[in-house]
C-alpha cells in the first residue's frame, strides 16, 4: 500500500528553523515529483515545493523560495523540507504529496500532514 508520512513538525520561535521529512513506504520515490503544501486554518491549501527524484529538479513558490529548501535521499526513500527563518505566518499542517508525472494541485497521492506552529 502505497503511504506518504510526513514529521518533524512541532513548536518553534520565530526566526527559528526546523525540517520536515516525507517517508515513503509501498513504492518508490524514484520516479515521482514529490510536492510540500501547507493550509493554514481559513486559508486553502498552498504549494511550497516540489522535487523530481529521479533528477533532483526543483521548483519554488516565490514566497519560500529563499528561507526553504526542498532535498531528497533516494537510498532513504525519503524528501525533506528544510525550513528557515520561520514566521508566525508559516504556521499550517504542511503536507507532502507524491505524482507519478507532475507538480500540481491534485497529486496523486497525499500524506497526513504535519503541524508547524511558529510562535514565542
Amino acid at each position: 500500500q502505497l503511504q506518504l508520512v510526513e514529521s518533524g513538525g512541532g513548536l518553534v520561535q520565530p526566526g527559528g528553523s526546523l525540517t520536515l521529512s516525507c517517508a515513503a513506504s509501498g513504492f518508490t520515490l524514484d520516479n515521482y515529483v514529490i510536492g510540500w503544501f501547507r493550509q493554514a486554518p481559513g486559508r486553502e491549501r498552498e504549494g511550497l515545493s516540489c522535487i523530481r527524484t529521479s533528477d533532483g529538479s526543483t521548483y519554488y513558490a516565490g514566497a519560500v523560495k529563499v528561507r526553504f529548501t526542498i532535498s531528497r535521499d533516494n537510498a532513504k526513500n525519503t524528501v525533506y523540507l528544510q525550513m528557515n527563518s520561520l514566521k508566525p505566518e508559516d504556521t499550517a499542517v504542511y503536507y507532502c504529496a507524491a505524482d507519478p508525472t507532475s507538480c500540481h494541485r491534485a497529486m496523486a497521492y497525499w500524506g497526513k500532514g504535519t503541524l508547524v506552529t511558529v510562535s514565542s
